[in-house]
């Protein structure tokens, strides 16, 4: 645990110093676009965080490779370097778009090819779901299905990228969750080690968001961007699929020592990872579906995205991103607490979990719904969003 401490703390201290490099760099040399009409924001703000975010990724991943104790995956580097050439691949292209808007269909196309090296060099791919031994099928379906898994993950990442400090820290609640769940999955299933790819990315992520969010809380110096918000999705994704996708089914049973059902915990490996991006993959299924039903592109902007609800109720920012934090840490810590519960000696325990949940989700549903004395803007749910440029697959700046 101690080495994972020092990833956390090496990432966060590295991506900090770059991010304070990276806005003062983009400021000198005026790294931003323009204040255009329809902007919130009267100050020019840099869109580069994902840069420093990226080469902190890269710093931690460089330093792992002379460190015995992640010996582990650097046996075979192939699937490291593919997810870092991948990643490479989508904050380049990230970036060009943060500076001069690209064309939707050049993004998606890149978001594919990263994915799909990903899945084809890195051999990184969904081979089975822990439900009662199944099998995804043959090696093209799992291929399609990670490379599909990979790219939804992404778009719903950088979906929800349209207030300060909201994909930063609901991307830190999530990965601390997976990271514990990963740790404790590891544990569980008796590995020789707990030392494994996935459990390292997700670490490597709660010190990337660590270390920007300082300079992206309300009110921002610095976003993240696509090359940011895209890279976070990305490498979530390729965690989630690290230890999920290749999870022996075998480790569960039909049933405990205790007579209980395994069920939920044969659930639970292919859940959890979905759950830690929840309210992402939430809104990017509504908004899918609501600019399709209106006859749109499923990529153009409109001001409907959960963020953006939240602003029309009358909450300040601040107060929206606090409780999409709050959905977060709830649902997954619910999720989390029911895992450790299946794998408890007291029967019954994962009820804990489901009590978490229950009484967490009331907490926010009160604090979403409480009536606000600033009252919202009704608003035309197809007006283009201030934060969008209205030419992107989905940029909330």
């Amino acid at each position: 645990m101690k080495q994972y401490v020092f990833t956390i703390l090496f990432t966060a201290a590295v991506t900090f110093a770059l991010s304070w490099g990276v806005w003062r760099l983009s400021l000198k040399y005026k790294l931003y676009p323009g204040i255009r009409e329809r902007d919130v924001h009267t100050t020019p703000t840099p869109r580069l965080g994902g840069v420093a975010m990226f080469l902190g990724v890269v710093a931690a991943f460089l330093v792992s490779s002379q460190h015995p104790f992640f010996s582990l995956f650097w046996v075979n580097p192939g699937p490291v370097w593919a997810i870092l050439g991948a990643t490479a691949l989508i904050v380049v292209v990230g970036v060009a778009d943060d500076l001069w808007d690209l064309d939707w269909m050049i993004k998606l196309g890149a978001q594919f090819l990263a994915a799909g090296v990903i899945a084809w060099f890195g051999e990184l791919q969904i081979y089975s779901l822990p439900i009662g031994g199944l099998a995804v099928g043959s090696s093209w379906v799992s291929f399609t299905l990670t490379v599909l898994s990979i790219v939804i993950v992404m778009n719903a990442v950088n979906f929800i990228d349209g207030l300060d400090g909201l994909v930063a820290g609901v991307a830190l609640i999530a990965n601390g969750v997976f990271f514990a769940y990963s740790y404790m999955l590891v544990r569980d299933t008796g590995a020789s080690t707990y030392f494994n790819l996935a459990s390292f990315i997700a670490a490597v992520l709660i010190g990337a968001c660590i270390g920007f969010l300082p300079m992206n809380w309300s009110p921002a110096r610095l976003f993240m961007g696509d090359s940011g918000a895209l890279m976070l999705g990305l490498l979530m994704a390729c965690s989630a699929i690290a230890i999920t996708g290749s999870l022996d089914p075998a480790i569960v049973g039909d049933n405990d020592e205790f007579g209980r059902s395994q069920l939920l915990g044969a659930f639970i490996p292919i859940l959890l990872p979905i759950v830690v991006v929840l309210l992402p993959l939430l809104d990017f299924g509504l908004a899918v579906v609501r600019r399709m039903r209106a006859g749109k592109s499923p990529f153009s902007p409109d001001r409907k995205h959960l963020h953006h609800r939240m602003l029309d109720m009358g909450h300040t920012d601040r107060d929206a991103v606090l409780i999409f934090y709050a959905w977060t840490a709830v649902v997954s810590f619910a999720v989390l607490l029911m895992y450790i519960g299946t794998s408890s000696e007291w029967p019954g325990d994962y009820l804990l979990g489901v009590l978490f949940g229950v009484v967490g989700i009331a907490a926010c549903l009160f604090l979403t719904f409480l009536p606000s004395r600033r009252g919202g803007r009704p608003v035309d749910p197809f007006e283009p969003d201030p934060r969008d440029s209205g030419t992107h697959l989905e940029d909330a700046r």
